[in-house]
């Protein structure tokens, strides 16, 4: 029989201290009875001797310190999971809050998972299918990976973090996919829209949905990653499937970090955020991977808004040191109506080699990517000069490299948030694109492959100029 406690001290915003308990452990779960007889769950954050502090989950509104009566169940919190957790809808303690069943659950695991052993860890080297162009052409994302999105505020990374739980996929007719989607602070009308687009086009059903919401506590907020990433290890190193994890925002997570932090008057760190906010992060990242000898993978998609859209803020500049590259969304891009507005010049994917190729997406996709990064980095640079100087002082070259720019950011960084590319046809618009340039031009490209693939989009670019000139 659990033992109680009538010994409620002093209570401080969300905060509870409790004295004279016996026992009691950092991060474990207490259950706090009021008055009438309503339950409310907390977890420690301090225990000084037999003193704890507990952080209540629903808030302290209205508990009266004389009748509260507190229980320690002397265990971590713990998700109930099974194959029935996709397709529904969960807050970001794990509690269902759709209109489903509660989960039989085939076991209970801790949330404060560990990190994958590095020893025990296989290389990412299997490509995802995003169908975005921007990630699956020139910076491909493999199983096992972490890529981060940075964004900023009022550019539309929901769009695009809906788009990717809809469309993205593994290569191969044996592969079992799935989707864990963590939302961290996020309004009401955000996590409608989730939730919506994913019941809309039916990619719920391979999907679970953890939500937390702006007014929900912080210490929920917390734990929501950790939820989140202890269903998606149950699906893909217990049921073998390949699993997407988005979690967004991570910088309201760290918000939420800084704010306990402060609450239990830690020293503050860099911009007050705990000088513990690094490893924080590194637990929470580094529990996507894959594992020797196990069939599924987690692959992991951090969002994040960089507050003033500065790179050199703790939050994104921590992610960038941890993940393996980064997707950067651009503010001057989403301004010309380009969506999704990614940055392709500074953006990279620290892997993308180990994906690409012959028999995972294509022969020509490296020398392709590279020649269509070197083409659109002398036509921004084209663009530059026609703002400063005017059209009337580039040469003809610079002239047709900005006509290349505009069209790679018209055609192909800009296709929408419901278009849904394979990569076939990406590398095929990217051949389109670059048959404007002379072969000669093409430098980064193999003479054998660009005699291989150039031809057909020669031809087409001939008979679409005679069309033309017909009319």
């Amino acid at each position: 029989m659990l033992k109680e406690y009538k010994t409620v001290t002093s209570i401080a915003g969300p905060l509870m201290l409790v004295k004279s308990v016996e026992q009691a452990k950092f991060g474990h779960i207490v259950d706090i009875q009021l008055r009438d007889g309503s339950i409310r769950r907390g977890e420690i954050l301090e225990v000084d001797g037999e003193n704890i502090l507990v952080q209540i989950f629903e808030g302290t509104e209205g508990i009266d310190i004389d009748e509260t009566v507190v229980r320690i169940l002397g265990k971590p919190q713990e998700l109930a999971v099974s194959r029935d957790i996709l397709g529904r809808v969960f807050t970001g303690r794990g509690v269902p809050a759709d209109d489903g069943p509660d989960i039989i659950p085939e076991k209970s695991l801790d949330i404060n998972g560990l990190a994958i052993n590095p020893f025990s860890r296989d290389y990412p080297n299997e490509f995802i299918q995003t169908g975005i162009s921007t990630i699956d052409g020139l910076n491909p994302l493999v199983r096992g990976q972490k890529l981060p999105i940075f964004s900023a505020s009022g550019l539309p990374h929901d769009d695009m973090t809906a788009q990717l739980a809809r469309q993205a996929a593994v290569l191969g007719k044996d592969e079992s996919f799935a989707v864990v989607f963590a939302a961290m602070g996020i309004t009401f009308e955000s996590a409608q829209f989730f939730i919506d687009d994913l019941t809309a086009t039916g990619a719920i059903e391979r999907a679970a949905m953890f939500i937390n919401l702006a007014n929900d506590p912080a210490i929920e907020r917390i734990a929501t990653p950790r939820v989140a990433l202890t269903a998606a290890e149950y699906l893909a190193f217990e049921q073998d499937m390949h699993v997407l994890v988005i979690l967004s925002d991570m910088t309201n997570y760290c918000e939420a970090l800084r704010e306990i932090s402060a609450a239990r008057k830690e020293v503050p760190g860099r911009r007050g955020y705990p000088g513990y906010l690094y490893t924080d992060l590194a637990s929470l990242y580094e529990r996507a991977g894959r594992i020797k000898g196990k069939k599924g993978s987690i692959t992991m998609i951090p969002v994040l808004t960089m507050p003033e859209d500065d790179k050199t803020h703790p939050v994104p500049d921590l992610t960038g040191y941890i993940t393996e590259g980064q997707i950067i969304m651009s503010r001057s891009l989403h301004r010309k109506s380009i969506a999704p507005p990614v940055d392709v010049l500074p953006s990279l994917s620290r892997l993308k080699d180990k994906g690409i190729g012959d028999k995972k997406t294509r022969e020509d996709h490296a020398d392709l990517y590279n020649q269509l990064y070197a083409a659109y980095s002398r036509g921004k640079e084209s663009q530059e000069l026609s703002a400063i100087l005017g059209e009337g002082a580039l040469n003809d070259d610079d002239l047709l490299y900005m006509k290349f720019a505009n069209e790679f950011e018209k055609k192909y960084i800009s296709q929408g948030y419901y278009e849904n590319r394979s990569i076939e046809e990406t590398l095929d618009l990217g051949w389109k694109l670059l048959s404007m340039f002379e072969d000669s031009e093409l430098k980064r490209i193999d003479v054998e492959l660009i005699e291989k693939y150039m031809p057909k989009f020669r031809k087409n670019e001939t008979a679409d100029s005679g069309d033309s000139t017909d009319g």
